[in-house]
């Protein structure tokens, strides 16, 4: 028997939507829910059958992948009076695509177990690009049994995905992730800031960063598409940066370690709301170093 080619998308905004566009061209037959009505017109005019609420669409689908901004949202929706555990057919599988809280993920694990689903965080790298082009990274944690039968959606949504271990491990994985992502944006600011002092050309001095070990990214893809052109248009805000560094922020607090460059970087972010708002694009953090 081949695999199940229908699946349900609950929350549509950019990286749902981009996501429904590519399982459409995969060949799934696509429903999806939204609580905002401009969500579902947009999905609706890309294919994606929509349905009114999260029940509706249970009814359509044992697959679901869930899109969300917060770990709040994602247990509401799960775990709430009218969420998934109360309407979910035999044997349903959820891959939770949000940023979310790791324990939130190992909570929700357990009460869909206990009921006889499976629940794996699949968080995603990429953006709403990589979303709409089907080469994200997806980081899995979860029942390790239970990637045979996801395998399918995770090719179809990804170029790459990698499995973490248990629940909760692939959330935690992208908190360190995109922790990560906001020191590189800071420190390759910094480094193409000390080359405008050295009379370097920045692209040029990219290039070369980039072909030596100093690259990452940031230096690869965001300083070249979206900061040296003055785009600025990546999809992904300053808010919701925040909000994953937030998150960041309480796991390395559970760890007891001392780190100074995370603090420092955290620091930074922070700080940053006095001069960048929330809905900017989040690489215009490179404005508060010096030179640039």
């Amino acid at each position: 028997m081949g695999a199940d080619k229908t699946i349900g998308v609950i929350g549509l905004g950019n990286m749902g939507r981009g996501m429904c566009a590519t399982l459409i061209r995969e060949g799934y037959k696509v429903f999806g829910t939204d609580v905002a009505a401009s969500s579902m017109q947009l999905a609706q005019n890309l294919g994606v059958q929509v349905c009114g609420n999260v029940q509706a669409l249970c009814q359509q689908t044992k697959q679901l992948i869930v899109s969300l901004p917060k770990a709040e949202h994602v247990q509401l929706v799960i775990a709430g009076e009218s969420g998934v555990l109360a309407h979910a057919q035999a044997n349903s599988l959820v891959l939770d695509t949000s940023t979310s809280k790791p324990e939130v993920s190992k909570d929700l694990a357990l009460q869909m177990h206990q009921s006889g689903h499976v629940f794996l965080d699949t968080p995603v790298s990429g953006g709403p690009a990589g979303a709409h082009a089907g080469t994200m990274v997806m980081l899995v944690g979860g029942d390790e049994s239970a990637l045979p039968h996801a395998e399918p959606i995770l090719q179809a949504l990804s170029s790459k995905w990698v499995y973490l271990g248990e629940s909760g491990s692939g959330h935690a994985a992208k908190l360190i992730n995109n922790l990560l992502c906001a020191a590189h944006l800071l420190t390759t600011a910094e480094a193409v800031a000390i080359g405008n002092k050295a009379g370097l050309d920045a692209q040029k001095l990219l290039a070369g960063i980039n072909a030596g070990s100093g690259r990452s990214g940031v230096s690869e893809v965001n300083f070249p598409k979206w900061v040296l052109s003055d785009a600025f248009d990546s999809g992904f805000t300053m808010g919701l940066m925040r909000k994953d560094l937030g998150l960041a922020a309480e796991l390395v607090e559970s760890t007891g370690l001392d780190l100074a460059m995370s603090q420092q970087v955290l620091g930074t972010w922070q700080a940053s709301s006095d001069t960048q708002a929330d809905d900017e694009d989040f690489n215009r953090i490179i404005h508060t170093v010096p030179g640039l």
